[in-house]
């Protein structure tokens, strides 16, 4: 199943940080879990699991309760106070993708005032991670590392390779597919 990674040394299941924002999130929102559950789309049920910290979300679950919750990606998996961090390749707090062969690991969350947040992506050739729009005003940037992919927003995705930068909107539908095995990114999304 593709879940949350456990593996990654030193950030053992980030789950425990999930948990701690989602509550903060929501209780900041003033909503109940009811009301979050049925704006994402997932069942109350879930979100309990996952707010006490015995959940095991998809990327694509997360994603949904950030939508819900108005708050970017990354405030799930942000640490606390800034430190200096180095993040080998291949480790920190990943989350996989249910529908595809994907992988996004979180480089570095948007401090207070800024408004960006830089993912390591990881991906293989098959289905393709076929995003819904993030909040108004998301744009993403992507640059490919290795391998090849198509990328961009789902009615004009472009072929990159090694090197190629992409900007596009991300408040619309928009994919990440990979086209070689080995596929590696860095993904920045710019909150304007």
């Amino acid at each position: 199943m593709n879940t949350l990674a456990e593996d990654a040394a030193p950030f053992r299941a980030p789950i425990e940080l999930i948990a701690r924002a989602l509550r903060r999130e929501r209780v900041r929102a003033g909503l109940s879990m009811g009301e979050v559950a049925r704006r994402a789309g997932v069942a109350k049920s879930t979100l309990s699991q996952l707010e006490s910290g015995t959940g095991n979300p998809s990327l694509e679950t997360l994603w949904a309760l950030c939508v819900a919750l108005e708050i970017p990606f990354s405030r799930l998996l942000a640490p606390g106070r800034p430190e200096t961090r180095v993040i080998r390749a291949g480790q920190g707090p990943a989350v996989h993708s249910a529908e595809s062969d994907y992988q996004a690991i979180l480089l570095s969350a948007s401090p207070p005032g800024a408004r960006r947040d830089v993912y390591n992506i990881a991906a293989e050739p098959g289905p393709g991670r076929s995003s819904d729009p993030h909040m108004p005003g998301v744009l993403e940037h992507v640059v490919i590392g290795a391998g090849r992919a198509l990328v961009g927003t789902a009615e004009e995705p472009v072929e990159l390779g090694p090197g190629d930068y992409i900007a596009y909107p991300g408040d619309v539908p928009h994919v990440f597919r990979a086209l070689e095995a080995g596929t590696r990114a860095v993904l920045v999304l710019e909150h304007v």
